[in-house]
C-alpha cells in the first residue's frame, strides 16, 4: 500500500524509562537503527543496542544545563522533511539532515512535581521544550512520521510491530498524531493553570 511506511531510524528522547524496554527489543529486532541522548541513550546502549548520540548528528553538546538538547535543524528537519516534496529532500542532502521516521517522547513529569509540593525553580524546570516541540513535529509530519507522545501509547505500538513488522498505515499514524496532540494540549493546560494559579 502507497500510505504505508517503514520505520528504519527512530529517536527516543524520554524521562521515565521504564516501559521502554520490550519496546526497542522489537524495534532492534526489526531492524531500526536508534538515535538519544543523555540518559536515554546511555539506557538503549545498556541493553545491548547500539545508539547514535544526536550531539554526533548536530555536533553540538547538551547545552544550558540539558534545556538544550534536540532543538536543531538536523533533528527537527529529519523530522519535518516531506518525504516526497523535492525541495525537502534536497535540503535534507544538502545539510546532511538523516530522515527520522519515528519518534519516542515521555515528557518531564510537570504535573507529578507540582503535585509534590516542589520549589518554583524546580517546577519551572520540569517545563518540557525540546519534548513538547519533538511530539508537535513528528504529529504534524504524520504522513511520513511515528509518534509515540507517551509511555501509554508504548502498547499501541508494540501491537503493530507484532502484527506488521516495522511499518505502520497512514491511518495508524494519523490516530497516533491526533493521541500525541492531545498529550501536547493537555501539559500545556496545566501548565498555564499553575501560572495562573501563582501570580
Amino acid at each position: 500500500m502507497a500510505d504505508t511506511k517503514k520505520i528504519k531510524t527512530a529517536l527516543v528522547s524520554v524521562f521515565h524509562k521504564d516501559g521502554l524496554d520490550e519496546l526497542l527489543e522489537k524495534l532492534n529486532a526489526e531492524g531500526v537503527k536508534f538515535l538519544s541522548t543523555g540518559g536515554t541513550q546511555q539506557f538503549i546502549e545498556s541493553l545491548g543496542y547500539e545508539c547514535q548520540k544526536v550531539e554526533n548528528v548536530t555536533t553540538y553538546p547538551s547545552i544550558l544545563g540539558g534545556r538544550v538538547k534536540t532543538l536543531h535543524p538536523k533533528v527537527f528537519g529529519g523530522i519535518l522533511a516531506r518525504r516526497d516534496n523535492e525541495d525537502d529532500r534536497e535540503h535534507m542532502q544538502q545539510y546532511d539532515i538523516p530522515e527520522i521516521d519515528l519518534v519516542i517522547v515521555d515528557l518531564y513529569p510537570f504535573e507529578q512535581t507540582v503535585a509534590s509540593g516542589a520549589s518554583e525553580e524546580d517546577i519551572i524546570e520540569k517545563i518540557d521544550i525540546g519534548g513538547i516541540s519533538l511530539i508537535r513535529a513528528g504529529a504534524k509530519n504524520f504522513k511520513d512520521v511515528v509518534i509515540i507522545p507517551s509511555k501509554a501509547e508504548y502498547d499501541y505500538l508494540l501491537n503493530v510491530l507484532n502484527e506488521q513488522g516495522a511499518c505502520t498505515t497512514l491511518r495508524q499514524r494519523r490516530e497516533l498524531a491526533a493521541r500525541a496532540f492531545g498529550v501536547s494540549s493537555h501539559y500545556d493546560t496545566a501548565i498555564k493553570e499553575w501560572f495562573e494559579e501563582n501570580m
